[in-house]
């Protein structure tokens, strides 16, 4: 329903005023030189409204302008600042469906800085090494965090009727990777890594927590509790404050860091002087050169991750405890590791008929 008021403004001028209030749809206002005009602007845009064709201040706002209220919220701020170079000036009543739906596939065709084989050390071998595309996966992370930032706009400011991408297709994500470590592996790469005390410590630690490669590196002495042995991690990937166990060689290092550790700075991990805008040391290549020397093929840091919880399975801890040492909220990730407990499953189902007496 729309309302007409008349107003005299300071230079003496006349001006209307009009008010649209529909039931389902935010308020819509706008103002008038002549009342003819403030009537046909509230009869076609009631009319827009009802049929599905008001964009509302979609029209008015740019992303650019969504990006800068809704970033100091957002988490995810590298695939945010990647949308805002991809619609920037672009109103938001001109992000449709089709055109996310074409960025979308534009993601999935590009090129990233891995290769579809390892490199040989060959110069020529590996100049005409494949490069691998961007997974179903990362898209999705990257749709999802343009979806957060839209709904903000929905929800929040009102600045959008829907979600346009509600209506966009996902990409099919494969079942998930799970590479870990064998025995001979793991006592070879950690015999590889030993002399570099900083490796040696960061690679225990992942392995004995699962913590991710960012939860580990960017650790400080106050989120470790001696008399507990917990590690607290605050700012976590799901948002969760989360604990870890601090547990046999991870202990005995730290132990013995925490009496060597630079008063002035409480990182345990901290960058080296030639590098101080980074927040923590660069492990890269020591990481590659104990892989190599380890002779380690197609492992990466986040298969540490991958050999915590492989090992917790094979070792009879729930899948439901593994899940909440990692920080997976929902059951979905760490499924993969379902069939790794089976033996366990049997043990479990052993008992329970010992229990009922069948």
């Amino acid at each position: 329903m729309a309302t007409i008021s008349k107003r005299i403004n300071s230079d003496g001028s006349t001006s209307y005023k009009v008010q649209i209030r529909l039931k389902g749809y935010p308020p819509e206002s706008a103002s008038f030189e002549r009342k003819t005009d403030a009537q046909k602007w509230a009869q076609d845009t009631e009319s827009d409204m009802r049929a599905g064709r008001h964009f509302g201040t979609s029209k008015r706002h740019t992303f650019k302008e969504l990006v800068t209220e809704y970033i100091p919220h957002a988490k995810d701020t590298v695939r945010l600042n990647y949308w805002r170079d991809v619609f920037g000036d672009n109103l938001l009543s001109e992000i449709t469906p089709a055109r996310i739906s074409k960025e979308r596939d534009r993601l999935l065709s590009d090129e990233v800085d891995r290769y579809t084989t390892p490199a040989t050390g060959d110069p020529i071998a590996d100049a005409k090494r494949v490069k691998l595309k961007r997974s179903g996966a990362t898209v999705n992370r990257y749709l999802a965090s343009l979806s957060v930032c839209l709904g903000y706009a929905v929800k929040t400011l009102q600045w959008l009727e829907k979600n346009p991408c509600e209506k966009i297709q996902k990409p099919s994500e494969s079942k998930g990777r799970v590479r870990f470590l064998s025995d001979n592996e793991r006592m070879a790469l950690l015999q590889a890594c030993e002399p570099h005390a900083d490796l040696y410590l960061a690679v225990i630690l992942a392995l004995s927590t699962g913590a991710r490669q960012a939860e580990v590196m960017s650790l400080r002495y106050g989120q470790i509790e001696f008399a507990r042995r917990i590690i607290t991690l605050h700012d976590t990937k799901n948002g969760d404050k989360r604990a870890l166990p601090l547990v046999g060689k991870a202990y005995e290092l730290l132990q013995q860091r925490v009496k060597v550790r630079t008063l002035n700075d409480d990182r345990i991990f901290p960058p080296s002087k030639l590098a101080k805008k980074s927040e923590y040391i660069d492990l890269r290549q020591p990481w590659e050169k104990a892989l190599k020397q380890a002779g380690i093929i197609d492992f990466h840091w986040h298969d540490l991750r991958h050999t915590s919880a492989s090992y917790m399975a094979m070792s009879g801890v729930s899948l439901v405890e593994i899940s909440k040492i990692l920080g997976h909220r929902t059951m979905q990730m760490v499924s993969r590791y379902s069939h790794l407990s089976e033996g366990h499953i049997v043990a479990t189902g052993e008992k329970l008929a010992s229990r009922l007496g069948i």
